[in-house]
């Protein structure tokens, strides 16, 4: 019974990790997808939003450190 439990757990743990991997890639291209658009936007449709062009990157990746 112990080997079994003992089985499930790291396979458990296992799909866990996987999971989370596959979320962190997931919002890691959503950020790189809001940066190429964005970056398609013209600089007055940039500064209407408030955000210079050479802010962009930072503006998207603002939540992840602080300056």
């Amino acid at each position: 019974m112990t080997a079994t439990r003992n089985f499930f757990a790291r396979l458990g743990a296992k799909f866990e990790g996987f999971i989370n991997t596959l979320a962190m890639a997931s919002t890691g291209q959503r950020r790189v997808d809001q940066v190429h658009y964005l970056q398609s936007k013209s600089d007055a449709q940039l500064a209407e939003m408030g955000i210079k062009r050479d802010e962009i990157v930072n503006y998207v990746f603002r939540d992840l450190y602080y300056l």
